[in-house]
């Protein structure tokens, strides 16, 4: 039996360069990765008109959002290993049928029960697809050098994807119902059953071994719990409901690592997290994610309460930085080809602080120029970060475990995805509570929805009006940026922490020619 270093340099080896078929089966999967990044964010503008229609109660609604990234996470590792021994390109397939179908579906739930039902469904076919898309890319791309440039382009349908969110979403509801947020999946997926047949070629793992259901079951065990606790803690505080599901997550999580190391043909090859590269560019991929997720939450906030953008506006002011994160990965390239992984990143990620440091000093309600002078200096370090790191957890592992890899890369997306919102999220409300000063005259009422979030408190002045309204909302918009201060020098923090990770862990050499 080749040990993992064996495998790697077998398929180094092995490395040829793909001709125009590669690059066009590149095009055809980047429309389940375009489609999957718009819909993470376009949901949020839709809610609205879905909550009128539906009239979900306040648990129904947090489901309608939570239903699809819980399945989704905790089905993440088992579908990219299916993939690896069933094929991954067959997975892709049936995760673009069943993710149209089920859209249609919910596009035209008639009930918010039945909605939530359908993102649960999306998130069974979304799992399907994110790691066969990943995991193609390696199995079609064997030259190191051409496989760099497809995960940059991959890394930039994504961040293309989160651009045209906000502006996809606003056209849509302008001319149509809330529905047809879902039924955009169906034009963009029906090319790609027509072409990956005919431009993808099949691959999977030649030495699979047998299925193993209870590993199946420890793996959704873990993450379901997990990502359930954490949103719980980000909606409710550090209470029962936050740290049990977490505790039971990592519980199972312990028993399913255990049962990888025992197996003869494990789901998930442990052996992958003892290469320092591994595992040191899925946490530099996590935190990049925290911090660009976190970035997100409280930029959009300031930009659509206090500046007063409608969130149309609030998306084409953020169009400039995603921009730059697509040109920064793409350009990021060429660069790796010639400098070590542990130098480019931790440069990269310079920029990222400095977008940090600059939010946290330019708050306020005039400070438009210098948010998006902010979000474009994050992405270009974010960017370049994303390609390089992905690169590297694909290059780390051996191609017949390319859909398992792909899969844990899509976990750390996924966990730093709810992370950000909630770790930053989180202490950016705690400090927006505790800095809060209520003016004089404001009823009870109002002071609690003022208390809870900065959208309560600007629905409340709206609704109190005169200059007890225009008090209450300056003391609102003080408090939230103070809170941005500080939390801002978190993010910061965190950005330095996965820049010194990726240069005493990413000891990659340059690519030999």
């Amino acid at each position: 039996m080749m040990t993992l270093t064996q495998e790697l340099s077998l398929a180094d080896a092995q490395g040829r360069k793909v001709g125009w078929r590669g690059w066009a089966a590149l095009i055809v999967l980047m429309l389940p990765v375009l489609l999957v990044s718009v819909d993470n964010t376009v949901l949020s503008f839709a809610l609205p008109e879905i909550a009128l229609d539906l009239e979900p109660s306040s648990t129904q609604q947090l489901w309608i959002i939570d239903a699809y990234p819980l399945v989704l996470a905790g089905l993440l590792v088992t579908m990219g290993t299916l993939g690896d021994r069933f094929g991954r390109r067959r997975m892709l397939l049936i995760g673009a049928t069943g993710f149209a179908a089920v859209s249609v579906l919910a596009a035209f739930a008639p009930t918010a029960a039945l909605l939530i039902a359908a993102r649960a469904g999306m998130g069974v076919f979304g799992a399907m697809l994110m790691p066969s898309t990943l995991s193609l890319l390696r199995s079609i791309f064997t030259d190191r050098d051409q496989r760099r440039l497809a995960i940059a382009v991959w890394a930039a349908m994504f961040s293309a994807g989160a651009a045209l969110g906000p502006i996809v979403g606003g056209l849509l509801l302008e001319h149509f119902s809330w529905g047809s947020v879902f039924l955009l999946s169906v034009p963009v997926l029906i090319p790609l059953l027509i072409l990956a047949p005919l431009l993808v070629p099949e691959s999977r793992d030649p030495r699979p071994g047998r299925i193993d259901p209870l590993s199946i079951v420890l793996s959704m065990a873990t993450m379901i719990p997990i990502v359930y606790g954490i949103k719980e803690l980000a909606a409710h505080g550090f209470g029962v409901s936050a740290w049990l599901p977490v505790l039971v997550g990592f519980g199972f999580g312990v028993l399913f690592v255990r049962r990888q190391l025992r197996a003869q043909s494990p789901m998930l090859d442990m052996r992958l997290f003892g290469l320092g590269t591994f595992t040191g560019a899925l946490l530099v991929n996590l935190l990049s994610v925290i911090a660009l997720v976190g970035f997100l939450f409280f930029v959009a906030q300031h930009l659509q309460l206090i500046v007063g953008l409608t969130p149309l506006q609030a998306g084409l002011a953020l169009v400039p930085g995603l921009v730059m994160m697509i040109v920064s990965g793409l350009a990021v390239v060429p660069i790796s080809k010639k400098w070590p992984a542990r130098a480019v990143i931790p440069v990269a990620l310079i920029f990222s602080v400095a977008g940090y440091v600059t939010v946290a000093f330019a708050t306020g309600p005039d400070s438009i120029a210098a948010l998006v002078a902010a979000f474009v200096s994050l992405g270009i370090g974010i960017g370049a970060a994303e390609t390089v790191s992905n690169e590297l957890v694909l290059a780390s592992a051996p191609p017949a475990k390319a859909g398992a890899a792909s899969a844990v890369s899509e976990t750390a997306y996924e966990l730093g995805a709810v992370l950000g919102t909630t770790v930053l999220g989180g202490i950016l409300t705690a400090l927006y509570r505790t800095n809060l000063v209520i003016p004089a005259g404001v009823p009870d009422a109002a002071a609690d929805a003022a208390s809870e979030t900065l959208a309560g408190a600007v629905h409340a002045s709206e609704a109190i009006g005169g200059s007890t309204g225009t008090a209450l909302f300056d003391a609102a918009a003080s408090a939230f940026d103070a809170g941005v201060t500080v939390t801002a020098l978190i993010g910061a923090a965190l950005v330095v922490i996965a820049g010194v990770i990726a240069a005493t862990t990413l000891g990659e050499s340059r690519q030999k020619s």
